[in-house]
């Protein structure tokens, strides 16, 4: 019996294996229907995308083919070269899309601008034998690429994208899309993702989602509850101040740390601009600027102009919470880190939502205590002073 089992088990486990390698998706195992064969290939990082070449260099020619699958037939994909730099902006591409007719269109496009929505034109260099299929959810493009005058180690970069009206829209600058770039050596084969050189960039954009988060997204509302709830503890006055403006000066430090990490990113990334993340970002680095100088010239309690300065600073103290949370989860969909990331920060918001709504029913049962009890010793006071309760002497009498 044990025997069996173990049979069953090791069948199964051998079917699993040889499913699981029938539809991993390298380019080694890859056998193109026409026949062709190419020197090497590469699977490239993102977007489902591997590119085969053969490079010949007494002709310095490359020929390629370049496989995006799993993409639409409502989508275009493109493969470049950039002779100049890295990036997208210079690049000389390939672009490949199905048009509402079925036919696929395949042509040359030199990429000037990152806002560009491919137009054809000449490329840098020659291209012959250029050619794309399309079926099964992937789409081919093939040419013959005459690069005399370009290094042997290219830089290189991969896209797809929205087709409208047979036309290609912007590319998604978020995710994969703006990690689809490398370098790579057509004589040793060796290739690098842009993932390792872009490291610096990914780190700095995850150090300015963190410094937000804490700062903007979860000190600044602990802050405000200890103003609005801690205060009601008569113990715990006026050390209630000094909690309240030492962590909201901290996350303002903090907040302004990363509020600058992400201008410079912005200047770092000319082409890639997230607007209603960066306009928020400023609004609210302006918004508590005003907080922190209306602390300094904040009046005293029984001043008669302290009234108007709390409806402005409490204003402005619950529009940063909204903004700062608002701008937090915007980040979060720029970033798109692991699904915890999110779900850890919204549950945070949850607590803290939930403790304000316990500590403010609190607050409102403590203040009518105190009224009511205010009341009863002013009855009483009013009593003893020969007065009923109502305003009426009572010559000594009750």
């Amino acid at each position: 019996m044990k025997f069996g089992l173990r049979g069953v088990f090791s069948s199964f486990t051998i079917m699993a294996s040889m499913f699981t390698s029938s539809f991993a998706q390298t380019c080694s195992n890859y056998a193109f229907a026409s026949n062709k064969i190419f020197n090497a290939c590469n699977d490239l990082p993102v977007l489902n995308s591997f590119l085969h070449y053969t490079y010949n260099p007494s002709s310095k020619t490359l020929k390629i083919a370049y496989r995006h699958t799993n993409i639409g037939s409502s989508q275009w994909v493109a493969w470049a070269i950039n002779p100049t730099s890295q990036g997208m902006a210079g690049s000389q591409a390939v672009v490949a899309f199905q048009q509402s007719n079925g036919k696929i269109k395949v042509y040359t496009s030199p990429v000037t601008s990152y806002y560009t929505r491919l137009q054809e034109g000449d490329l840098s260099f020659p291209v012959s034998d250029l050619s794309a299929t399309y079926s099964n959810n992937e789409i081919i493009v093939f040419a013959t690429l005459a690069i005399q005058n370009v290094s042997t180690n290219l830089n290189h970069v991969w896209q797809d994208g929205r087709v409208s009206n047979d036309a290609p829209m912007v590319h998604a600058t978020s995710g994969d899309n703006i990690k689809s770039m490398g370098t790579l050596n057509v004589l040793s084969g060796q290739s690098r993702s842009a993932l390792g050189a872009g490291s610096t960039k990914t780190k700095k954009r995850n150090i300015h989602g963190i410094l937000n988060a804490i700062s903007w997204g979860i000190m600044i509302p602990l802050g405000a509850i200890m103003a609005r709830y801690v205060r009601v503890f008569k113990s715990v006055d006026p050390a209630w101040f000094y909690l309240h403006v030492t962590c909201q000066t901290s996350s303002y430090i903090i907040g302004v740390a990363g509020w600058a990490t992400g201008i410079r990113l912005g200047s770092q990334s000319p082409g890639i601009q997230f607007t209603s993340h960066r306009i928020i970002g400023i609004i609210l680095f302006c918004v508590a600027t005003l907080q922190v100088i209306a602390l300094l010239v904040r009046p005293k309690k029984d001043h008669k102009f302290r009234i108007y300065w709390n409806i402005y600073h409490h204003s402005l103290g619950y529009g940063i919470i909204i903004l700062g949370i608002i701008d937090i989860f915007k980040g979060f969909d720029i970033l798109q880190p692991e699904n915890k990331w999110k779900k850890s920060y919204s549950g945070i918001i949850i607590v803290l939502a939930i403790v304000a709504l316990l500590l403010e029913a609190y607050t409102w049962f403590v203040v009518l205590k105190r009224k009511k009890a205010a009341k009863s010793e002013k009855i009483m006071t009013n009593g003893r002073n020969g007065h009923n309760g109502y305003g009426v002497a009572t010559n000594g009498r009750v």
